[in-house]
């Protein structure tokens, strides 16, 4: 635990000077002892109106979905925003949830006004596909981490986002 304070700290910091946004993947209390801008749950995590509790009403609360069942529940509780996914098979997951595909993140987009971030096997590659699909965003992994210039991978990702709104 002291590890994982230590690490996300660290992580705080440094998302405060580029001013991003910084979530904590499943855990509240880390979350909160860092005062981080938000928590990313998943189907086995705190239910939503639990974290929403102890997150307080200001600070981000996301849910992974992985198919219309999940995403219409979870969009009920109104969450602030949805990953949804696997779009194609994850490189960073043995143990991952049915890949959905490109129709599959089509057909949750008219179930939700949620902004959704599309999760699984994105690369530069197919972020344009997925974006035109209906995502908001995406969350990458592998195709960063394991690039071999991660600086120009994360602006070929970033020139195929849209402009944030001002």
């Amino acid at each position: 635990m002291k590890e994982a304070y230590s690490e996300a700290l660290l992580l705080r910091k440094l998302a405060a000077e580029l001013d991003v946004l910084f979530i904590v993947n499943d855990r509240c209390d880390l979350a909160l002892a860092v005062d981080a801008d938000g928590v990313h749950l998943g189907q086995g995590d705190l239910p939503l109106d639990l974290a929403r509790k102890v997150m307080g009403p200001d600070k981000l609360i996301g849910i992974s979905t992985h198919n219309p069942d999940q995403v219409r529940a979870a969009s009920a509780g109104k969450p602030d925003y949805l990953g949804f996914g696997p779009i194609f098979k994850p490189g960073s997951k043995q143990d991952h949830d049915p890949v959905v595909g490109i129709e599959g993140l089509r057909a949750i987009r008219a179930i939700t006004s949620l902004p959704v971030f599309a999760i699984g096997g994105i690369t530069v590659e197919n972020v344009g596909e997925v974006m035109k699909a209906g995502a908001n965003g995406v969350a990458v992994i592998s195709a960063i981490l394991k690039a071999p210039d991660i600086k120009q991978t994360v602006s070929e990702f970033l020139s195929q986002m849209p402009a944030p709104a001002s």
